[in-house]
């Protein structure tokens, strides 16, 4: 009851919003705790990359998918200019919410971070763009090998996610960010680790 009530607080005083990204490699349990956070009444944006991916894998044969393993298109720089399109657009659409805290699953640097772990050049305007819309935090979800698993969606080995994680690491630093590393836990105490270290009001 607290907590609603310091929510509607926000709200009726229109206190700054603060974007938040969750990011990490695959297999970390970024989707739980998204999910989990949705359950407390928190505003989250999507990831995107698994609803791109599977469209664009949908006609593709297994041994294309082993050799293209993330960009999974045909035109790779089309691929990543539309992911960056639709973080952008979930950058702005967060800006017409009155809400105290909005997560994102996977943020705009992401794209960059992907794009440099399988060496794929990107022009002056794919950096300015992660530059400019800028977020308040940055939560990363370290490698889990007990939790790693690939599905239809995510195609990634675990050794590949180790460097994921580093390239995450070092892109968002690059821009200024000082991300925050979630410890190994079960998706409530990760949660609430999140939200102490947010300051936000816990059960």
């Amino acid at each position: 009851m607290a907590i609603k009530y310091l929510r509607t607080l926000q709200k009726l005083f229109h206190l700054k919003t603060r974007r938040i990204v969750i990011t990490g490699g695959p297999a970390v349990g970024k989707t739980a705790l998204i999910d989990h956070l949705e359950s407390l009444n928190y505003h989250c944006f999507p990831e995107l990359i698994r609803e791109f991916t599977m469209e664009e894998t949908e006609n593709k044969s297994e041994e294309a998918l082993l050799s293209n393993p993330i960009v999974f298109a045909d035109d790779s720089m089309e691929f990543n200019q539309r992911l960056l399109n639709g973080r952008a657009q979930q950058f702005y659409s967060s800006k017409e919410l009155n809400e105290g805290l909005i997560f994102f699953d996977r943020g705009l640097p992401d794209v960059l971070a992907y794009m440099d772990f399988f060496n794929q050049t990107y022009p002056q305007d794919f950096i300015d763009t992660c530059s400019v819309l800028k977020y308040d935090e940055v939560f990363i979800l370290p490698p889990w090998q007990e939790i790693f698993k690939e599905d239809e969606g995510r195609f990634e080995s675990y050794q590949e996610g180790l460097r994921l994680y580093d390239q995450l690491l070092n892109r968002y630093s690059e821009l200024g960010y000082q991300p925050i590393v979630v410890p190994k836990d079960t998706v409530e105490h990760r949660v609430k680790f999140i939200l102490s270290s947010l300051n936000q009001p816990l059960d």
